[in-house]
């Protein structure tokens, strides 16, 4: 089971699935996505021709208030039929704008009903205003997996967007990124806190 740290910002499927409670909003989310997290009623999505990369479109997530104590996400669900065993990547250009709090793209790989392997890129995140950057979030689905979930998620005030979004199958030379069976300890560490 994922760290409590990491189980404060699951985005929805992950909430969902935990039992705790989080509402879907399905207002101008670009078709296919859905606006999900602990607030989604806080924040807004869409598709904005403002702000293109290189003629590709860009969606938006934008939070409504001056202030917000939780997050929304802009994400997708998928079943794990054409990932199982792999690696996979969830890539993106991301531009943000007055981000108070953190914001990052983010996946997470289901066993049943519980998380085998998850990356929000808390510690890496999103902060303040950026240019177009590139970002990747990097996973392996066990043989077993039953779905993927992913998107870009919000916590806090701010704007971001996301364009050239891609999800496909990388070798296992390239290093996953987030919290997988190759990255949890197998044992306690440290009990005695002297390291």
């Amino acid at each position: 089971m994922l760290n409590n740290r990491i189980l404060r910002w699951l985005p929805l499927g992950v909430a969902m699935v935990l039992g705790t409670s989080a509402a879907v909003v399905h207002a101008n989310v670009p078709k296919g996505w859905f606006l999900a997290g602990s607030r989604p009623e806080e924040f807004e999505s869409g598709v904005d021709p403002e702000q293109m990369y290189q003629a590709q479109a860009s969606a938006f997530l934008k939070s409504k208030q001056t202030s917000v104590d939780g997050f929304g996400t802009l994400m997708q669900r998928v079943t794990a039929e054409r990932y199982k065993g792999k690696r996979i990547r969830l890539s993106g250009l991301v531009k943000s704008q007055d981000v108070v709090g953190w914001a990052g793209l983010w996946m997470r790989v289901d066993q049943g009903k519980g998380a085998v392997a998850f990356d929000n890129m808390q510690d890496r995140s999103i902060k303040g205003t950026t240019a177009w950057r590139h970002y990747d979030v990097i996973l392996d689905a066990p043989k077993d997996a039953t779905g993927a979930s992913f998107g870009i998620l919000l916590a806090g005030t701010g704007e971001v967007w996301l364009s050239n979004t891609n999800f496909d199958v990388v070798g296992n030379d390239v290093p996953i990124t987030g919290l997988g069976d190759s990255k949890v300890p197998k044992a306690p560490v440290n009990l005695d806190f002297t390291e």
